[in-house]
C-alpha cells in the first residue's frame, strides 16, 4: 500500500552549496537523507517531494553551516500481510518465482503458485503445473496475496512473501478464461 506523509526536519545545507536555492539544496539533501530508508512505522521511502524551507536558519557554535527547518512530503510503500498485490514474474527457478510489486520484489514458493502439481521445467525456464498444463514465465502477469513482510536489517531489501494458489489469484491469464 503506498501512502503519503508530511513529515518535517532540520537540514544542514553545505556552506559550498549556499549559491544555490535554498529548495534545490534541502531537497537533494533530503532525498539523500530518505529515499530507499527503511523504516518499520513509514515503510520504505519511495520519493520525497514538495519541500518548504524556513528562510530563517541559525549557524551553531563551530559549524560555518546554515541549518533550516523543512516540511516536506514522503511517498512509501508499505508491504501489508493479506494484502492482494499485482506484478510481473521477473525470474523463475526450482524454488519459484519473483514478482515485481514496483518498488521492491515478492517470491512465491513453487508450491504456492497453483493449486496442481506443479514443477519447474530448465529447459524451457518456465513453472508448469502439470494437471492444468498452465504454466508461468518471466514476463507474466499475476495477482497473488502477501503472506509475510519481513523489512530486515539495514542494508539488506525486505522480504516479502506472497502465495497464488487461493481463489481469484494467479497468472491474470488464467483468471480472465474463468
Amino acid at each position: 500500500m503506498f501512502r503519503i506523509y508530511r513529515l518535517r526536519d532540520i537540514v544542514r545545507i553545505d556552506p559550498s552549496k549556499i549559491n544555490r536555492p535554498l529548495e534545490e539544496v534541502a531537497l537533494d539533501e533530503l532525498r539523500k537523507k530518505y529515499e530507499g530508508l527503511k523504516d518499520k512505522n513509514l515503510g520504505i521511502v519511495i520519493a520525497i517531494t514538495d519541500v518548504n524551507v524556513d528562510p530563517m536558519g541559525y549557524i551553531p557554535i563551530g559549524d560555518g553551516a546554515p541549518y533550516h527547518r523543512v516540511e516536506f512530503t514522503a511517498i512509501t510503500y508499505v508491504p501489508l500481510v493479506n494484502e492482494v498485490v499485482e506484478g510481473e514474474v521477473v525470474t523463475v527457478g526450482r524454488g519459484g518465482a519473483t514478482i515485481s510489486l514496483g518498488p521492491l520484489e515478492g517470491f512465491v514458493h513453487i508450491q504456492q503458485i497453483a493449486d496442481d502439481d506443479v514443477s519447474y521445467d530448465v529447459a524451457r525456464n518456465v513453472i508448469v503445473c502439470k494437471n492444468t498444463k498452465r504454466f508461468v514465465m518471466q514476463g507474466d502477469m499475476v495477482r497473488a496475496r502477501i503472506t509475510s513482510v519481513s523489512l530486515g536489517a539495514v542494508g539488506k531489501p525486505p522480504r516479502v512473501t506472497m502465495t497464488m494458489r487461493q481463489p481469484y489469484l494467479g497468472k491474470l491469464d488464467w483468471l480472465s478464461k474463468k
